[in-house]
């Protein structure tokens, strides 16, 4: 995966009717910790990373680059959005193209914060790169994540075995302007 290109970042925070998503901060850093720690975050994803491996490796103000965004609920991250460009992706119909990727501290599941947050980062790609496809790759087994992805526009693409699970891609086209 790379970086979205000529984009400005960070960019001024995105907001919506309850959250902000914002460049990482150092406050950030216990709750990236928790995030990729968490045994329920990454059930879909390969297993969590070891606490002790992340507190001696994570920097300052972690995963500070263009595509990431932290998930701010009342001023404290809540989540991750991830986009960047699926330059190496598995799939070739994936390849090349923008790549939404999403985290949330279970605390926040339920709520629907991930839908908010990743519409208004889609937004906010929109904006910054006019006319790009949007994909989306998520364990078929994901049930909430499936849901996000019909909810945000993803159609199926194709479903393939990876990491020794079915894996779903969807893509969103880009808005086209109307009249």
């Amino acid at each position: 995966m790379e970086d979205l290109g000529a984009v400005v970042w960070p960019p001024e925070p995105v907001r919506t009717g309850r959250l902000v998503l914002r460049a990482s901060e150092i406050r950030d850093r216990a709750a990236f910790i928790e995030l990729l720690a968490s045994p329920e975050v990454h059930a879909y994803l390969g297993g969590p990373r070891p606490r002790d491996e992340l507190e001696r490796e994570m920097p300052g103000a972690p995963e500070r680059w263009p595509g990431s965004f932290v998930v701010d609920l009342d001023g404290s991250m809540i989540g991750q959005i991830l986009l960047r460009r699926a330059t190496g992706h598995r799939r070739p119909a994936a390849a090349g193209k923008i790549d939404l990727g999403y985290l949330f501290l279970p605390r926040a599941w339920g709520f629907g914060y991930a839908a908010e947050a990743c519409a208004a980062a889609l937004g906010w790609l929109a904006g910054a790169l006019p006319g790009e496809p949007v994909v989306l790759t998520t364990q078929s087994a994901n049930a909430g994540s499936m849901r996000l992805a019909a909810k945000l526009g993803f159609t199926e693409v194709e479903r393939f075995e990876a990491w020794g699970a079915e894996q779903w891609l969807g893509m969103r086209s880009p808005a086209t302007p109307s009249g």
